[in-house]
């Protein structure tokens, strides 16, 4: 079972190529956007003399909360490209190989139904995150490279306002960590998309989206109300997972910033993983996918589209 999982996996990695290029993608368009920037700095001789200088004689404090933000900022591009991929990834995965008929090789293989819809949901909730990881790092170290070299030419210290500063480990290390929860936390919605890809005939983006909006505007027309976009917008929305132990925007609050910024951040320190957890809401969420994946697996099990 395992040995054919990961043999599955990597299947998903050789016939879904955008689940490394599109990441790559955005690594490269951050790095051009990073040095298009220094280059209109450079522009602003003095300005970015009084900058440097100011950097130079703050706290460490406030460089490290600083540079945290910016690596934020940086990993936010990625987050949003992960999304996209795993919408996308999840509604073709199995919509696809009925399409290209592919599915006929497939079964003639002694693999089951089961193996290759559970490989499709470990490739979107597991290996995309961490292809995404992977790209995060790189990224960050890329765009701090760049900073620095522009910084030297600039007559600044690199060593001392970045690399002395930059809490490169904790942030990494929160950031593989809500990674992997935001997956969990939206897997209903994965689970939804699986189905629907597994079930359409055509046009799985619109057949996806179609029945939620229909049913949300019936649900306001009757009701007055907007639960169901409510229970879907929470499960998209990283600030609404119960992993963290205060509200995270304080970091990109510009009130309360430099209130925060007089200690040593730590973003690690602001995650509880055990009342993720151990949150009644991720275990329905976990339960609800559970209920489409099995659906999606008899829809493959039983339909013939030979």
């Amino acid at each position: 079972m395992i040995t054919n999982q990961l043999a599955l996996i990597r299947r998903e990695l050789w016939e879904h190529g955008s689940i490394w290029v599109t990441p790559t993608a955005v690594v490269f368009v951050l790095a051009l956007g990073a040095i298009a920037s220094f280059v209109a700095a450079s522009g602003f001789g003095a300005a970015v003399d009084i900058a440097i200088i100011g950097a130079s004689n703050v706290g460490d404090a406030e460089r490290r909360a600083a540079l945290m933000v910016a690596l934020l900022l940086n990993t936010s591009v990625l987050l949003i490209a992960m999304w996209i991929l795993t919408v996308f990834y999840s509604l073709d995965s199995l919509y696809a190989e009925r399409k290209d008929k592919s599915i006929l090789f497939w079964r003639s293989l002694p693999i089951t139904d089961t193996e290759v819809v559970l490989s499709k949901l470990l490739t979107a909730v597991v290996l995309i995150p961490l292809v995404t990881f992977v790209a995060v790092v790189v990224s960050h170290l890329i765009n701090l490279l760049l900073t620095s070299i522009w910084i030297s030419f600039e007559g600044g210290s690199a060593s001392h306002l970045i690399w002395g500063s930059v809490p490169l480990f904790d942030t990494w290390a929160a950031i593989l960590v809500v990674m992997i929860a935001a997956p969990l936390w939206a897997s209903p919605i994965i689970g939804w998309f699986l189905f629907v890809s597994a079930w359409t005939k055509r046009s799985p983006l619109l057949m996806a989206f179609l029945p939620i909006i229909v049913l949300a505007l019936l649900e306001y027309v009757v009701f007055r109300s907007h639960l169901l976009f409510t229970a879907i917008g929470s499960r998209t929305q990283l600030i609404n997972m119960p992993i963290f132990h205060g509200d995270p925007s304080v970091f990109f609050d510009n009130q309360n910033f430099q209130a925060h910024s007089q200690g040593f951040l730590s973003l690690l320190a602001q995650l509880d993983v055990g009342r993720f957890v151990t949150s009644p809401g991720l275990w329905a969420g976990l339960t609800v996918c559970g209920l489409l994946v099995t659906a999606a697996i008899y829809v493959r099990r039983y339909r013939d589209d030979s």
